[in-house]
């Protein structure tokens, strides 16, 4: 399972590092919206890894990144996955408290699959985005990056 949720996270990164490719190559159609909806997928990335293991500085959920900065993020986050991977049980059962206050327990493998999950969903809406700017999105589906 371990190894799957590695590839999972090598598909996510990769087309994470992709967006960022085109949001630097077509800077002049990239929209707020889809350069806010990026920030977002990179700053829910980092709040579960640091519920699992606090260890990066946290972002607020819907603070706003400068490209150029992004593609360093992803990297910073996605290794952090991959050392939660390594070092923690995937049945293990987190406590955290989400940015509302409330409590919570959800277990390792739970909230990794979120952190997927999430960025999938998002990175959709920003291909919408790409659409309505005039840019031809990214085949982001899981199937097309393993063929």
């Amino acid at each position: 399972m371990k190894s799957f949720f590695k590839e999972l996270f090598e598909y996510s990164h990769y087309f994470n590092q992709k967006l960022w490719d085109t949001f630097t190559d077509n800077a002049d159609k990239t929209s707020d919206m889809s350069i806010k909806l990026y920030s977002h997928i990179l700053n829910a990335h980092r709040v579960w890894n640091n519920r699992i293991e606090p260890k990066q500085t946290p972002f607020g959920i819907w603070e706003i990144h400068l490209i150029q900065d992004c593609k360093d993020i992803d990297k910073v986050n996605h290794e952090h996955s991959l050392l939660i991977l390594d070092k923690f049980d995937l049945n293990d059962t987190i406590n955290y408290t989400t940015t509302n206050g409330q409590d919570f327990r959800n277990s390792v493998r739970d909230i990794l699959f979120q952190v997927v999950n999430h960025s999938t969903y998002h990175r959709g809406q920003i291909a919408i985005e790409f659409r309505q700017s005039g840019l031809e999105p990214l085949l982001t589906d899981y199937i097309f990056y393993k063929r």
